[in-house]
């Protein structure tokens, strides 16, 4: 199911279907983790020095150091 929308709640992304359904949550570390972005199947977030990638279900799926 593609990600049409993720929104910040607190320590937590809430990541939504096009039908506006919840479809995962990631929960966000430190007062530094922030969203990145996203596109229709991935979510990014940058926690320090990395950018951590996360899939629909809010499953990680990559991590890249930043520069």
């Amino acid at each position: 199911m593609p990600i049409a929308s993720v929104i910040q709640k607190g320590s937590m992304l809430t990541v939504y279907d096009e039908r506006g359904r919840q479809i995962g949550i990631i929960p966000l570390g430190n007062g530094g983790d922030t969203l990145s972005g996203y596109t229709g199947s991935t979510v990014s977030v940058r926690r320090g020095s990395f950018v951590v990638m996360y899939n629909e279900r809010g499953r990680q799926t990559g991590l890249v150091p930043t520069r």
